[in-house]
């Protein structure tokens, strides 16, 4: 039976809310445009079920070799700000429904 890699999650309080996050999708190639696509955090609340995937814009490519970002290494002030932005462009994730995607900006607003 193959073994899925699978992000590992991290709890997240924002505004007195619990959250888990994880990485949906690193930065990479997009396979339909031929553009560089950003990376992409998958976020939903303990409680709810509907997820939102809150894709950031791309960023400068890496270099050839160069080490894949890892889930540790993003800020946790950026994934809550990124979160606070989702739940002012309407995401309720204590409904439900389909997975919401929200485009931020680099900052996470």
């Amino acid at each position: 039976m193959p073994r899925t890699k699978q992000s590992p999650e991290f709890e997240i309080v924002v505004d007195g809310e619990p959250y888990v996050w994880r990485l949906q999708r690193q930065p990479q190639w997009s396979s339909d445009a031929a553009n560089w696509r950003g990376m992409a955090i998958a976020v939903r609340h303990v409680e709810g079920k509907r997820e939102a995937v809150l894709e950031f814009p791309p960023g400068p490519q890496p270099r050839f070799g160069a080490p894949q970002l890892q889930s540790s290494q993003i800020a946790r002030d950026l994934v809550a700000k990124a979160i606070t932005s989702a739940l002012a462009a309407g995401w309720e994730p204590l409904s439900r429904g389909k997975t919401v995607t929200i485009v931020v900006d680099a900052t996470g607003g």
